[in-house]
This record gives C-alpha cells, sequence and structure tokens, in this order.
C-alpha cells in the first residue's frame, strides 16, 4: 500500500523536478563530495556512528544544491540530447519525500531517489503514447485523488488529535486512577484437565467420562490448594503440586508476577486488583483453568510515568471519535444481486500465544504505550 501512496504521489510530483534543457550545472564539491563519500547507513544499525554520519554530511548540502540528476531527460521535448537533463535539487527532493512520509529515514530516501527516475522516464514514455488521455488513467485519476485527499485528512486529523493540554491528561489520570495500578502478586495456577493416557481402542463414551472425572479431580485440587495456602504454604510448592496432580512433565512456572497492570491480566481476573498486600483471592474459574493470588504489592504509578500513554489513549479517542463523526454516514447499500451476499465475519485475528511452559493468562511483557504524534 506504501508502494501505491509512492507511485501516486512521484507522478503528481514530476513537474517540480522537471527543468528547461541546460548545460550541467558545476558541482559543489565542498558539499557534493561530502554526500558521495559518506557510508550508508546499515538497516540494522539506524542510529550508528555511520547512519549519524550520513545524516550529519546530508544535511551540509545546500537547499539548492543537485542532489539527483538524470540524463537524456527533460520536459522540452525538441531539446538536444546531449544536453538534456533532469536536474532536482536537496529542497525539491525532500520536499517530495516529505509529502510522501515525513522523518523519511536516510535508506528510504535512497530507495524513493532510485525509483524516481525510473518511474518519470516511464511517465513520459506513457505519455507519448496518450496514455494520459485515455478513460482508465483518467478514472485511476480521480479514485487516487480521493486517496491521496483521504490520507492528508488523516494526517491533518493525527495532528489536531494530538494537540491535548496538560490539564486534560491530569483530570483523566485522576479519573481513571485504577488503571495505573502497579502490582506484585504471586498465582497459582492448576490446569483444568488432567493429563490422561489414551486408552487403545476405547469408546468414545469412555474417553469422555475419564476427561470428566479428570476436570473434576483438578477442580477438587485447587479447592485443596486453595486451602493450603490460606494456611500460608509457599507458592511455588503449591503450583508444583498443581503440576504434578494434572500429569504435566513440563517445569512449573514460578508464581511471582511483577510490576502488572490490570490490562496485563484477562477481564475475568482484574479484580485481583482489588486486593489489599497480604490478600487472598478466591478461586478463579474460567476455561484454561484455575487461578490463586495473593497481593504482594501494589501501588499508583506516578503522572509523569504514564503522561506518554495517557496522550496516546487520549489522542486515539479523539480521533476516533472525530473519524467517527465524519464517517458515520459512509456506511453503503450494496445491490446483493451484483456483489453477493456479504461473506460471513471472518474469525478475529489472534495475538501471540504464550510462551511455551506458560499458564494462559500469563503477562507476556508490559503494556504498549500507543505511538505518540511528534
Amino acid at each position: 500500500m506504501r508502494f501505491t501512496w509512492l507511485i501516486c504521489l512521484l507522478l503528481a510530483s514530476m513537474a517540480i523536478a522537471q527543468t528547461a534543457p541546460t548545460k550541467p550545472a558545476a558541482p559543489t564539491k565542498p558539499a557534493g563530495s561530502a554526500a558521495q563519500k559518506a557510508p550508508m547507513p546499515d538497516d540494522d544499525d539506524d542510529d550508528g556512528p555511520a547512519a549519524k554520519a550520513g545524516e550529519a554530511a546530508a544535511a551540509a548540502v545546500p537547499p539548492d544544491a543537485p542532489v539527483i540528476t538524470i540524463k537524456g531527460v527533460c520536459a522540452d521535448k525538441t531539446a538536444d540530447a546531449a544536453n538534456c537533463q533532469t536536474v532536482m535539487t536537496r529542497a525539491q527532493f525532500e520536499k517530495l519525500a516529505d509529502a510522501i512520509q515525513p522523518n523519511m529515514p536516510p535508506q528510504v530516501k535512497r530507495q524513493l531517489a532510485n525509483a524516481y527516475p525510473r518511474l518519470l522516464v516511464m511517465a513520459q514514455e506513457a505519455e507519448k503514447r496518450g496514455l494520459d488521455k485515455q478513460p482508465r488513467f483518467e478514472e485511476t485519476l480521480k479514485f487516487a485523488r480521493l486517496q491521496i485527499l483521504s490520507q492528508e485528512l488523516n494526517r491533518a486529523l493525527q495532528t489536531q488529535a494530538a494537540d491535548i493540554p496538560d490539564q486534560d491528561m491530569q483530570d483523566y489520570y485522576k479519573s481513571n486512577a485504577p488503571a495505573y495500578e502497579e502490582a506484585t502478586v504471586q498465582r497459582v495456577f492448576v490446569p483444568k484437565n488432567k493429563q490422561v493416557e489414551p486408552v487403545k481402542g476405547a469408546k468414545p463414551e469412555d474417553t469422555k467420562t475419564a476427561q470428566e472425572a479428570g476436570e473434576a479431580a483438578m477442580t477438587k485440587e485447587a479447592d485443596v490448594l486453595y486451602t493450603r495456602a490460606k494456611a500460608g504454604e509457599d507458592f511455588e510448592k503449591l503450583q508444583k503440586e498443581a503440576y504434578e496432580a494434572a500429569g504435566l512433565k513440563s517445569p512449573a512456572p514460578s508464581t511471582k508476577m511483577e510490576k502488572i497492570r490490570r490490562t496485563n491480566l484477562p477481564p475475568s481476573q482484574a479484580s485481583v486488583f482489588d486486593l489489599k498486600p497480604g490478600e487472598l483471592s478466591t478461586v478463579i474459574n474460567d476455561p484454561s483453568g484455575h487461578f490463586i493470588y495473593k497481593m504482594v504489592s501494589k501501588d499508583t504509578l506516578p503522572f509523569d510515568k504514564v503522561k506518554d500513554e495517557i496522550h496516546g489513549s487520549l489522542q486515539n479517542q479523539r480521533m476516533k471519535d472525530t473519524m467517527g463523526a465524519i464517517t458515520s454516514q459512509a456506511t453503503p447499500e450494496l445491490n446483493q444481486a451484483y456483489f453477493g451476499a456479504a461473506p460471513p465475519p471472518g474469525m478475529p485475528m489472534g495475538g501471540a500465544g504464550p510462551r511455551p511452559g506458560t499458564p494462559p493468562g500469563t503477562p507476556q511483557g508490559p503494556p504498549k504505550t500507543p505511538p505518540q504524534s511528534k
């Protein structure tokens, strides 16, 4: 999709780079040679010394210095081939790059610079053949215009949504204080099912009965372990016994979970944050098994530590509200005789599963902060 935008915007911006046929301009030696000798940064080392040296060299190139010269291509179709060329200055190139992708990385700029001449030549050849006068081109251009305007509106709305007063963020922080609690807990996970060795030739009903008996045994085991947890027994010991009772051969996971947030836990287990330090939860049952929690410590993160997160949440919500108001009337009524019946909604895309050996619901890392517009 990004490359489609690249092509559309390149075609729309070609006029700025074309010049009348002129004699080759004398190169600016200090800036030009510096730019040519600067090492290209590796994709895996965007912030390394080579990347910084390349950025410094690029910044030293004057705005009116040529950065792309295409020999044999120019706007004047009657020009002598020897003197025909298209020159793009740094200012012109950066204007184009910024229109396509603000703050474009250096390696992407090089890709754009390599793609531009090819697209320019192909566009001129298409014009020679009159393809720009064809109905197909006109319709494609209309649709490309809609896409570009939609993208520009999206950028403008993102900038507008990012302008959030500090007081609004403070108010949001105070009214959503529970969301910024951070806790250390201990947890015992009791698997729902007991591993049962399959019996050769067993009837389906016998297999089902064995599975149900195994589930009942694990539910009873969870209640027993809960009683022992209330009596103060070690959680690590209880977790090991839970896995042994389930017939699992993999090592039991650690019971300690540090610096977790409500959003790290499944909704059915978020009530754990209502516990006070030292308190034990009830046995929490869900389709994956049984959970026993003990609150070790709990604190509320300071505003400064979650300010960026709050900014991202408010920006996303404002963007969603504004876009919803704009597009609320955009739901079409389709002729099913022509388009056919709408396909059933697909299965939701699941995220990455838990790491091997970890029980369901185990946090796989700290909550991600939404991207911030700069």
